[in-house]
């Protein structure tokens, strides 16, 4: 049972949820208010409904005016292109195969295709090339997953069953770019038309059709820090300090109190602390635990959403939390490996912007990220030590948190510093709840691919994506790891 607080609701109840819930969140709030500088007026814009929808040609959210401590708000913006038929033959009143060419475009760093349904999978092919903004040359043609339903709320939630939202591919990294070309085509053989797909003399299998409203989605996740050089290089020498999200609207303001009962207000990043100090903070947490030694790992270092930069205008206002925390669900963004260690805040960005505004979720659906080298930031908004209703593994985002390793590891192998951020980071928040991540868990379902809704399922605490759907998540490369996370986690809290 999930629970949304708005605004108001923070300050007068907190009703039926852990210690580490919501209940915090009223007089971190109400300090944030008295402590954060008042912006003039006219400087804060209305918030940006997450009603809006991604069928206009071009959507943006301007910088506001107002700066807090010199830090403006970032910049950024979603457009939305139709497709449009590359075949005379018609199946179901569509065409089979369906793309877009387009160069001097607005520059963007983050494609993937959107259609009108969510409950309509598409069973086809998704290619696309890019032309670099820097060097002009066009890329090879990659493979945009196509297949993404495994993430999102779960049905049945306000969040799942919203008219918003629309059935969507993963996105895709590329980098700084100015063209674009992409092909979608129906299952079965193709032409042979030099995109990489089989050849053959029909563009999809008979009978075989696409989703309606196929839509290129091009994302800018603003502040200049998709920008690269021909060589791969961050072209901004300080690329690992991102623009900053202004304290100057109501979403941002609680954004950062969210986490005001473990850091201070504003902060771009959580400090790591020592074992002595985690255990101390968990007292004043939760109060003494007599006759028991708590099991929970050192704090680690999070880089919170105000720390990459989060548009806290784009997402639903208030938050929704679960009970509790009693399992970790470990992604991959399959979103490319083409990305540098300063850039994954842009690449962060990017998704954020691609939920929220092509797909129509509430928020980034995962609760936390990871990217190659081992940098953990929050993802949903509501505070990394709370139980903070996720959408990343439909039918499991109750009682769950979902951690998203940036990239796609079906064949490449995650490196060493994200899975030892992956044991850091559950041997401490599982260990807030009080649980061992190297045990097993039940979970019950709100239903999918594998498990009916309503089921008693057994799980690993740390499992992978495709243990609770059907699905390559987190990749074969990654899932291989997991058994390293769990006992490390372990090891972290002093089992």
């Amino acid at each position: 049972m999930s629970k949304i607080m708005h605004m108001r609701g923070f300050l007068t109840s907190c009703p039926g949820v852990s210690p580490l819930a919501a209940c915090s969140i009223g007089l971190t709030f109400a300090t944030a208010l008295a402590l954060a500088p008042a912006a003039p007026a006219t400087a804060a814009p209305a918030p940006v409904s997450a009603a809006t929808t991604a069928t206009t040609a071009t959507t943006a959210t301007a910088a506001t005016a107002a700066t807090v401590r010199g830090q403006a708000a970032v910049p950024g913006s979603t457009r939305s292109l139709p497709l449009v038929p590359l075949s005379r033959e018609r199946v179901l009143g569509g065409a089979p195969e369906q793309g877009l060419y387009r160069t001097g475009l607005d520059r963007f760093a983050l494609v993937g295709v959107v259609w009108d349904d969510p409950g309509t999978e598409l069973r086809g092919q998704v290619r696309v090339r890019t032309r670099s903004a820097v060097t002009g040359q066009w890329s090879g043609w990659q493979d945009v997953e196509a297949h993404n339903a495994d993430h999102g709320a779960d049905p049945d939630t306000a969040e799942g069953s919203s008219r918003r939202v629309r059935g969507a591919t993963a996105p895709l990294w590329v980098g700084d770019c100015d063209g674009v070309d992409v092909r979608v085509r129906a299952a079965g053989p193709g032409g042979g038309d030099g995109t990489g797909f089989p050849p053959g003399k029909r563009a999809g299998a008979p009978g075989a059709s696409l989703p309606s409203g196929l839509r290129l989605e091009l994302v800018d996740p603003g502040g200049g820090q998709g920008r690269v050089t021909g060589e791969g290089l961050p072209a901004n020498p300080r690329g690992d300090d991102p623009p900053r999200t202004a304290l100057d609207t109501e979403a941002a303001l609680a954004a950062s109190a969210a986490n005001a009962d473990i850091t201070a207000f504003g902060a771009t990043a959580i400090r790591e602390l020592d074992r002595a100090a985690t255990e101390q903070e968990l007292t004043r947490l939760q109060g003494p635990v007599r006759g028991k030694k708590p099991y929970i790992g050192p704090r680690p270092r999070i880089v919170t959403r105000r720390g990459w930069g989060a548009d806290e205008s784009l997402r639903e206002r208030g938050f929704v939390y679960t009970k509790k925390i009693k399992a970790a669900f470990v992604h991959h963004t399959a979103t490319g490996n083409a990305y540098t260690c300063a850039q994954a805040p842009s690449v962060i960005r990017s998704i954020y912007r691609y939920h929220v505004k092509s797909m129509g979720w509430r928020d980034i659906g995962y609760n936390f990220l990871v990217d190659k080298c081992g940098t953990l930031y929050e993802g949903r908004a509501g505070g990394v030590a709370k139980a903070v209703l996720g959408a990343h593994t439909l039918g499991f985002n109750t009682n769950s948190m979902g951690i998203a390793v940036i990239g796609t590891y079906g064949a490449t192998k995650p490196s060493s510093a994200a899975v030892k951020a992956i044991a850091r980071l559950t041997a401490w928040k599982l260990g807030l709840y009080g649980v061992n991540p190297s045990g097993k868990t039940y979970l019950t379902s709100g239903g999918g691919n594998l498990y009916p809704k309503g089921k008693n399922v057994r799980l690993n605490v740390i499992s992978g994506h495709r243990d609770g759907f059907a699905t390559e998540c987190p990749g074969k490369r990654l899932y291989a790891k997991l058994g390293t996370a769990r006992s490390s986690a372990a090891g972290y809290q002093g089992r």
